[in-house]
């Protein structure tokens, strides 16, 4: 029979054993090695900094490029909630040097840069745009899709004090809505730039990826690039397209191009344009392979249509209509 391999202390070689006496406690920046104490693990930190932040950088590595959880659902349709209305929109495959990605973002512009959700402070779910769009078209303009109460008679007041109800509960959703509201002032709400980050922080403890995204951009605004760059990942690493090609871009602007391509992949495979726009010109200059650009391009409009349905489409299409 084999013996049990020892698990001991780093610094003073104490072992661990099965009755619990001594529970030794796993080194939560690189999870390779065990100490029976704080003064063990502060005693052994000049040793072991220089490893414990290069594989500390390599699990991040791991779980910022691995493949990302699947989009969230619209509560009614159940179809991937894309961020932005454009994802609607498919291209031509296997034509990448001639598809004007970046001509039709300019062109419909309003799809660019358009939300395709939409919060409701009653049960606080985000609707997408083609749900929301049919539930007007069968005469109740006015009322939440999702659980039918009346929104049109609704005064700013009385939707904050929802919202609040369910900041309350706890939850994130609402937590980071409210914090928008604060931060631009609206709702009647009197501008709180400082407010609407503390609610950004509770909503990002929860895990809320669009808390991360507005913690970045504020970080972003400011000039802290570091901050900016974590909050990026962690919403990158819950799925967030946006945030994805954000760090492509921050990657490239210093240098990194295997890393900003490696984000731009990702986020494009997922059915983001930017993304898919950036390694369009990338491949046009050389720097992106015809058969990687062919198998992106793939993979981004299969994304765009498992998020496309008659009701979006007519969503996307009264948009464009109301303003033409």
């Amino acid at each position: 029979m084999m013996n049990k391999v020892a698990v001991c202390c780093a610094e003073c070689g104490k072992e661990e054993d099965e009755g619990g006496v001594v529970n030794l406690k796993t080194c939560k920046g690189c999870m390779l090695v065990k100490y029976c104490n704080v003064t063990c693990q502060t005693k052994h930190w000049s040793t072991h900094k220089s490893a414990c932040k290069e594989h500390a950088a390599e699990l991040r590595d791991e779980a910022l490029f691995k493949d990302p959880p699947s989009k969230e659902d619209c509560p009614i349709c159940c179809l991937p909630m894309p961020v932005l209305l454009i994802s609607f929109v498919s291209l031509p495959s296997a034509t990448i040097s001639s598809v004007p990605i970046h001509d039709f973002a300019v062109a419909h512009e309003e799809l660019a840069k358009s939300h395709s959700d939409h919060y409701y402070s009653c049960c606080g779910k985000s609707i997408c745009g083609g749900c929301v769009h049919s539930f007007q078209m069968t005469g109740n303009d006015g009322k939440c899709p999702f659980c039918n109460s009346d929104r049109g008679n609704k005064s700013h007041e009385e939707i904050v004090e929802e919202m609040r109800k369910r900041v309350a509960a706890n939850d994130a959703n609402s937590i980071c809505e409210l914090g928008g509201y604060y931060y631009g002032g609206a709702f009647g709400l009197q501008q709180d730039r400082a407010k609407a980050i503390e609610l950004y922080a509770r909503a990002a403890e929860l895990d809320h990826h669009n808390a991360h995204i507005n913690l970045a951009d504020v970080y972003h605004e400011g000039g802290n690039l570091k901050k900016a760059k974590f909050h990026y990942e962690a919403a990158a690493m819950a799925g967030d397209d946006v945030s994805r090609c954000n760090l492509g871009v921050m990657e490239a602007r210093s240098g990194n191009m295997e890393r900003a391509i490696k984000h731009w992949e990702i986020a494009a495979s997922a059915g983001h344009f930017r993304s898919m726009n950036n390694l369009r010109i990338l491949f046009q200059e050389g720097g992106v392979s015809r058969e990687t650009i062919d198998s992106i391009l793939a993979a981004y409009n299969s994304s765009c249509a498992e998020m496309r349905s008659k009701p979006r489409d007519v969503c996307v299409r009264r948009m464009k209509n109301l303003l033409n």
